[in-house]
């Protein structure tokens, strides 16, 4: 059974602190309860402070992992009758990462100063989003602080499983893509120049793709840092181009048009649109302020610009399924769901039913995807190699058989 460390105060004011043992946080909290005291800190027995052995790592920001534990955490000691500030304070304690672990040490004396919680999370806008500021702002008017952060861990949860899915499918003909090209660079400057001493003097017998080959190997042979600036050229040309809204523009438009991909593209923004929206909406949080956010995470400027749309409508007294109505990037069906939603007052309740057939529908275009990339990329990979190995043996039967 594990052992945790507390300190607290007794009925009488003074401070007390040790070792109890319990089957869970919640179970050790409420042991103190039962004892009449007050808990100022609770942490598993091996998060002591200062303990552990200094260590030298590299030090990156806080991730959405960090971020989505911290709020579990965070919902499980609330639950368990620990202060917010001493919450905070046993979590940094435990925390790895010396950015989260700083900026945590922040928030809690901003909370002992006076501040709300929510006030305390807009101090770090790069780390905790308007979705989650919103969600715990509307938690501190309305109560049920810990199951909102139960409902924020959850809604991280489930985009940071979204986000892994989508890096994988991505990232497989990514290198299935690099090794294709890294074999045709090895063929071509360590391979095929070793066949130019049996094909020298007779040029003009060869077959246009073998001459276009050769040409192609004692160029990339004699001018490969050319090659190598053009590459390192062409790539800081694309990442500039995507940093401009033209740019941007360009490749989400792109995305929604690639025959293999833009099914998935499109389930992800409607899946993550309609649940942050849902969840906004249920969390509380004024519907012009859920709009604006629902923009702001939609991820694509499209999707984006259809929000900002619907923010336009609303502000005027209209209904949110006015403008979706004209818009092309949401399905017919999905706008009655959200017409009807707003007819019955149940907006939200539809808008998570909703969102949730779409990751599901993504899972599946996912996994449809992933399956169809292989065979192709492996006849790609095929393709590009026979070429070059046909452009070699051709032209050595042709020779053969003039010598005949």
């Amino acid at each position: 059974m594990p052992s945790y460390k507390y300190e607290s105060k007794n009925a009488q004011g003074k401070l007390l602190n040790g070792l109890l043992t319990a089957p869970n946080m919640g179970a050790a909290a409420q042991q103190l309860r039962d004892r009449g005291e007050y808990i100022i800190a609770l942490m598993p027995e091996g998060n002591a402070r200062g303990g552990g052995s200094a260590s030298f790592s590299f030090s990156f920001g806080p991730s959405a992992k960090d971020v989505q534990a911290f709020t579990s955490q965070l919902a499980v000691m609330i639950r368990a009758g620990i202060s917010i500030r001493a919450a905070i304070e046993g979590i940094a304690e435990q925390t790895e990462n010396p950015k989260f672990k700083k900026i945590l040490v922040q928030m809690k004396k901003d909370v002992e100063s006076g501040r709300q919680f929510s006030q305390a999370l807009m101090r770090h806008p790069r780390i905790f989003s308007p979705l989650y500021i919103n969600m715990v702002k509307a938690s501190e008017l309305s109560g049920g602080f810990s199951r909102m952060l139960d409902r924020i861990a959850q809604y991280l949860a489930q985009q940071i499983e979204t986000r892994s899915m989508v890096k994988g499918a991505m990232i497989y003909p990514g290198i299935i893509g690099a090794m294709a090209i890294s074999t045709t660079i090895f063929l071509l400057v360590f391979v095929l120049p070793r066949f130019m001493v049996i094909f020298k003097g007779k040029e003009a017998a060869l077959p246009a793709p073998t001459k276009l080959l050769l040409a192609l190997s004692s160029f990339m042979v004699n001018y490969w840092y050319i090659l190598i600036l053009v590459t390192i050229g062409s790539i800081w040309a694309i990442i500039m181009m995507l940093r401009t809204d033209w740019g941007r523009l360009w490749w989400d438009k792109t995305k929604l048009t690639i025959p293999l991909f833009k099914k998935m593209f499109r389930a992800l923004y409607i899946s993550r649109g309609l649940h942050t929206m849902g969840q906004l909406i249920n969390a509380g949080v004024p519907m012009l302020d859920t709009i604006s956010i629902t923009a702001e995470v939609s991820g694509n400027m499209l999707y984006r610009r259809m929000w900002r749309a619907v923010y336009g409508a609303v502000k005027q007294g209209k209904k949110i399924s006015t403008p979706l109505q004209r818009s092309p990037l949401l399905p017919r069906a999905v706008v009655q769901m959200v017409s009807a939603g707003e007819e019955s007052g149940k907006l939200g309740e539809v808008l998570d039913e909703v969102s949730d057939y779409y990751g599901r529908e993504l899972k599946a275009v996912i996994k449809s995807v992933t399956a169809m990339i292989e065979p192709l990329m492996i006849v790609l990979m095929g393709s590009i190699v026979g070429f070059i190995a046909m452009s070699i043996i051709l032209p050595i039967f042709k020779l053969s058989s003039l010598v005949k």
